[in-house]
């Protein structure tokens, strides 16, 4: 180890300066002017990579969000395609809307298979009754007759209340 150090020392003391030209001169110091130029480069170069490198991430996410978008209208057209394929098939072989929810399939073969199916299963005449609509009940709603005046609703009511007739004026 003793080795190590002083091996150190005497390559330290047999280097030369290295700011020393080949021939033995001194480069001239380089001016503060030119110093404080390449400074405030290099700062605006670091600062220009971190908008550069900001920027690159910005784009990747908006490029995964464009795809996220794609792939949800591709999907939401898909469904629509397959949902107009079912009224179509519904429609041609005469389902109900409620018949025409339960098609199942994914081509158009396999919907006119099942609508057979379910025509074969639940024949024409098997369809919901009529909606009945009731009669009217007379013994409900407002009553007819002559109006009652002012004085006669007031006596009427006063009988109402308090089971007496009120005393004749």
């Amino acid at each position: 180890m003793a080795d190590n150090g002083e091996a150190t020392e005497r390559a330290a003391d047999t280097t030369t300066d290295t700011n020393e030209q080949p021939g033995g001169e001194r480069p001239q110091e380089v001016p503060p002017e030119v110093k404080r130029a390449l400074s405030k480069a290099n700062k605006e170069a670091e600062t220009l990579r971190l908008k550069l490198k900001e920027y690159e991430d910005r784009d990747k996410t908006e490029a995964e969000k464009a795809a996220e978008r794609l792939t949800a209208a591709e999907q939401r057209a898909e469904q629509a395609e397959l949902r107009a394929l079912r009224l179509e098939v519904a429609g041609e072989k005469g389902l109900t809307p409620a018949q025409a929810k339960r098609l199942v399939g994914a081509t158009r073969e396999e919907l006119e298979a099942d609508a057979d199916d379910i025509l074969a299963t639940f024949p024409a005449g098997s369809a919901a009754p009529e909606r009945r609509i009731p009669r009217p009940d007379p013994s409900q709603g407002a009553r007819g007759g002559k109006p009652l005046s002012g004085a006669e609703a007031g006596r009427a009511e006063a009988q109402k209340r308090f089971g007496t007739k009120p005393a004749a004026t």
